[in-house]
């Protein structure tokens, strides 16, 4: 008897079940609808690109420099970071070719405070203007103590990006336009494009200029304390193209560079700023890329460009004996 009593109850159970999943008439969405949720979502991604990107990372003993504070070249490869990936996200907010945005060219750059080891950097990074195929990105860096609260503003920087195609590296497409707040931001900004438009040429045209090392030089001339150092680009050096990051060159050249100025000085050094910096050539993954820099004036030091750049493939191809 009690066996029946369950059955009957399953059997009841098993009926509601059906009936609770079996779907009802649904309304389907009016146009008004689907138009409203349309310009929702396209309100929430518009909002979203506008927004600055901002990253943080605190610093460590493995981020320091030979006088206890961060590396200058650590920061310079987190402000480059910082800009990559907001002017992709923005050449990428309209449908079609999908690329990957380069580095072109770094403004002048200031160290206005030292960053120490156990802060958190901040990396703020804002678009500012869009030409046809090129990106301007302002990029501000805070350091902050965990420890009391304090932040300071240790860099400021302008950076110029180009869109490539992810298909192909060699073709430039075009930028999706920006909105301005006010008519004043976009013909400043076009002066400043136009600006470094003609920099860039004009580097462009000395990119062979490098001082060649000498025998035997003697003290506290040019030659005396030029140095060069060579790396081999690996995997972890590259973009999504397999070409070398432009923060993982402006490092290399911050440090090829400090070598030069505590040779010279013979004491502990820090960078304090940096000129402004133009990438005219591509270097590719498995390259050994090589950077020589030489003292110019007392207190003051940069590295040559343009970068050296010999294949592994190239090498062997001419063999020990055809140069």
């Amino acid at each position: 008897m009690k066996l029946l009593v369950y059955a009957v109850r399953l059997r009841a159970l098993a009926k509601q079940a059906a009936a609770w999943e079996r779907p009802g008439p649904r309304s389907s969405p009016s146009a008004g609808q689907r138009c409203r949720a349309s310009a929702k979502a396209a309100e929430t991604r518009s909002d979203l690109l506008s927004r600055p990107c901002v990253t943080a990372r605190i610093m460590r003993p493995d981020d320091a420099n030979v006088a206890g504070n961060v590396h200058g070249g650590t920061i310079l490869k987190m402000i480059e970071e910082a800009g990559a990936i907001i002017s992709t996200r923005h050449c990428n907010s309209q449908n079609g070719e999908r690329c990957v945005a380069a580095l072109a060219r770094v403004e002048r750059t200031d160290f206005l405070s030292p960053m120490c080891i156990g802060e958190v950097a901040h990396v703020s990074a804002e678009i500012t203007y869009t030409s046809k195929h090129s990106v301007e990105v302002q990029v501000h860096v805070m350091s902050e103590n965990i420890l009391t609260g304090t932040k300071k503003l240790t860099n400021k920087a302008t950076l110029w990006y180009v869109p490539l195609s992810l298909k192909n590296v060699d073709k430039v497409l075009e930028v999706p336009p920006v909105v301005y707040s006010r008519q004043e931001q976009e013909e400043e900004g076009r002066k400043r494009y136009e600006a470094q438009k003609l920099a860039r040429m004009e580097t462009k045209w000395r990119n062979g200029d490098i001082v060649q090392p000498v025998l035997n030089p003697e003290p506290n001339t040019v030659s005396y304390s030029q140095s060069s150092l060579i790396h081999l680009v690996g995997p972890s050096d590259c973009t999504l193209h397999g070409f070398v990051h432009g923060g993982v060159t402006m490092k290399l050249m911050d440090e090829v560079a400090g070598i030069v100025a505590a040779r010279h000085c013979k004491t502990n050094i820090v960078t304090a700023s940096v000129d402004a910096i133009n990438f005219h050539d591509k270097i590719r993954k498995a390259c050994f890329r090589q950077t020589p820099a030489h003292s110019l004036f007392c207190k003051r030091v940069r590295p040559l460009a343009p970068l050296r750049t010999v294949s592994l493939q190239d090498e062997k191809r001419k063999g020990p004996g055809s140069r």
